[in-house]
Order: structure tokens, then C-alpha cells, then sequence
């Protein structure tokens, strides 16, 4: 099997050598070029044809972003992209994975060697997801002044009304999965059961992608808080570095934001999450497994449907890596396996079908 062929794109010589070295020391994958900016990486990729890239945000001559869009317009490849723990990192870094980068990585602003060869596995594992990634072309550039959102379709869009206050949806995401995530959440309307939503980030750019949501969907969107009641017309977002899990108070759900070892090597968790949906919330749930890399959730999620709950996978060809959606299907969690465009408007259905009503009367 040929190794991956990896290029480095980064205006430190520094991150550049680290980088380099993490990526020739894995057996499956060797780094053919490193360059330090954008006009030296075209003229690598035109001759070395890699098979991912790694890019970083801020560099001279080109803007990390601008060459991002270029490429993703004229020539489709994967991207990590390597980002700094800065909110301002954060920003940029969610506007890459919109133009269409795979994944990213986040580097520490101080500490930057240590920092880096304590992510080595991360990095390699990443660059490995992006080599077996499904690569779309990007559209074309949108205007300055953004176009509104597509409208939803009509029976998701329907207002739930009392169908909204018992149910509970739990998501679970990962590589690709803060753009299929936003698919799902923008075509629900704003009456919608609680989302609960684990997707796999690092700390400091949850509150980044929350707020992003949050100006996107019709249902409000937040970082989940430790103890706050869970309520319809809201999504709940797992804080990066912290678990995120449902418990009972009374006749309300509550939110449970807790630290706690990494569990599949992953905190937060889906499977924290989907464990607490089963154990109780049971039928009353509804579960969602998107795009990403692994397995993390897949025994929970099956957890949850002998719990009694309904759920859905996102199919193959709509994943950028379809690996625990794959893993949740083969573990028989699985009641249904749709294109993205779809899961929106199928839990809608699910809703209004087990409260017996038909979405001709609604």
C-alpha cells in the first residue's frame, strides 16, 4: 500500500520541521514537500500531486482562507487545517471547515514544539480520516452580503407544537460533522424538541461554532451549561474538554457538563451522551449519528434503541468519513439510514407519527 503523501504548509519553519517529523515517523504516510506560504504550496501540490494538505490560517502573501477557497474551487483535495487556541483562531478555523477542510488541528499559542509532538497522534490520525475522505468542490464564492438560508422543507419547517415537550433529540458528530450538524439544525423549526449535541472539538471553539448556530437556526443554540433545564425550541452543545450527559430532576430534564477521563479517547463523548439518553430518557429519544471518524457511540446508540428510542444514521454517500455512522449501523443501533438532506424532515415525521398524527393534519 502506498503511503499517504503529505504536504505542510505553514510560515514557520518551526511547525513546518515538527510537523514534518510526526508525519515521517508513522509507517503509512511520508511528507513530500513543506512550504511557507500559499504561492510556494500551489507550485508543490501542481508537482508532487499529495494526497492531503495540511494549511495554516495566517500566512503571508495569501491569506490561509483565500487559498483555501481557491483550492477547494479548482482542485479538490483534502485539508487539515492547523489552527491557534485563540477565538480569533476559532472564527477562521469554522470558516475553513465551511469552505470545505476535512479537519482541523489546534496548535497552542505558547509551547508550541511540546504542544505539537503531545498532538502527534492526533495529527496523524486526522491526516489519515482526510486521506479517506469524501471531497466535494466548493460552490461558488457567496456575496458580500450573505443570501438567507435556504428554506426548509415545509414538513420540517411545520411548527411541533405540543409534540416538542417530552421528546429529546441527541446527536452525536465528528470529522465533517460541524457542517452536517448546521444541515440537520437550520431545517428544524423553532418549536423543535430539545437537541442535545456532542460533536467532537477541542476547548475554546465550542463557543465559537454555538454562536455561529445560534445566527444560522431558528431553534436557539448554546454551549450546554452544568444544571440548566433542558427545553424544547434549544440545542445543547457539548463544551470542548467536557463531557455532556441528560439526567431527571423532578418532572424536568436537566444538562450534566462534567470533566472526567476521555472515554474512546474522545471528551466530550457520544457515548456519554447516548448512554445518559438510554438510561433516561429511553423512548422518549430520539438519536442522530453523523459523519466522523471511529466508533465512539455506536454501542450507546444501540444501548438506546433497546432503551426504546428512534434512530438515524447518515448515509455513506453523504459522509465526509463514514466511520461512526458505519460502526452504530453494524452494532444494529440503526432504525433508519438517510442522506443528510434528509434527517432533518424524518425525525419530524417520527415525531408526528408516534404521536399519532399524520403530517397531513398538522
Amino acid at each position: 500500500m502506498n503511503p499517504i503523501r503529505v504536504v505542510v504548509v505553514d510560515d514557520s519553519a518551526l511547525v513546518r520541521s515538527l510537523l514534518t517529523e510526526i508525519i515521517n515517523r508513522q509507517p503509512d504516510m511520508r511528507c513530500v514537500g513543506a512550504a511557507a506560504d500559499p504561492l510556494a504550496a500551489r507550485e508543490m501540490i501542481r508537482s508532487l500531486a499529495p494526497d492531503v494538505i495540511t494549511l495554516d490560517v495566517e500566512m503571508p502573501k495569501m491569506d490561509g482562507l483565500d487559498f483555501l477557497a481557491r483550492l477547494m474551487r479548482l482542485r479538490p483535495m483534502p485539508v487539515v487545517m492547523v489552527s491557534t487556541l485563540t477565538a480569533r483562531g476559532a472564527e477562521t478555523t469554522l470558516r475553513a471547515l465551511e469552505l470545505g477542510a476535512v479537519d482541523f488541528v489546534a496548535k497552542p499559542k505558547i509551547g508550541v514544539a511540546d504542544g505539537l509532538r503531545q498532538l502527534g497522534a492526533d495529527i496523524s490520525e486526522k491526516i489519515r480520516a482526510a486521506a479517506r475522505a469524501q471531497i466535494r468542490k466548493a460552490p461558488l464564492p457567496l456575496p458580500a452580503v450573505a443570501a438567507p438560508a435556504p428554506a426548509a422543507p415545509a414538513a420540517a419547517a411545520r411548527p411541533m407544537g405540543r409534540l416538542s415537550t417530552e421528546k429529546i433529540v441527541f446527536l452525536g458528530a465528528s470529522t465533517g460533522g460541524t457542517e452536517a450538524t448546521r444541515e440537520v439544525l437550520t431545517r428544524l423549526p423553532a418549536d423543535f424538541p430539545a437537541v442535545m449535541i456532542t460533536q467532537h472539538m477541542p476547548p475554546g471553539f465550542t463557543t465559537s461554532y454555538a454562536r455561529r448556530l445560534d445566527s444560522l437556526c431558528r431553534i436557539r443554540v448554546a454551549e450546554a451549561e452544568d444544571g440548566q433545564r433542558v427545553l424544547p425550541g434549544h440545542a445543547y452543545i457539548a463544551p470542548g474538554g467536557l463531557h455532556l450527559s441528560v439526567e431527571r430532576s423532578g418532572a424536568n430534564y436537566i444538562a450534566r457538563v462534567q470533566d472526567g477521563e476521555p472515554v474512546n479517547r474522545h471528551k466530550p463523548s457520544v457515548e456519554v451522551l447516548f448512554h445518559s439518553a438510554a438510561r433516561v430518557v429511553g423512548p422518549n429519544a430520539l438519536g442522530v449519528m453523523l459523519t466522523g471518524m471511529g466508533a465512539d457511540g455506536a454501542r450507546a446508540m444501540r444501548a438506546m434503541r433497546e432503551a426504546g428510542s428512534w434512530n438515524v444514521c447518515q448515509d455513506e454517500a453523504s459522509c465526509v468519513v463514514f466511520g461512526m455512522p458505519r460502526e452504530a449501523i453494524a452494532a444494529g443501533a440503526a432504525h433508519a439510514v438517510l442522506p443528510l438532506g434528509q434527517i432533518a424532515e424524518a425525525l419530524t415525521e417520527q415525531l408526528r407519527s408516534t404521536a399519532g398524527l399524520s403530517l397531513n393534519r398538522v
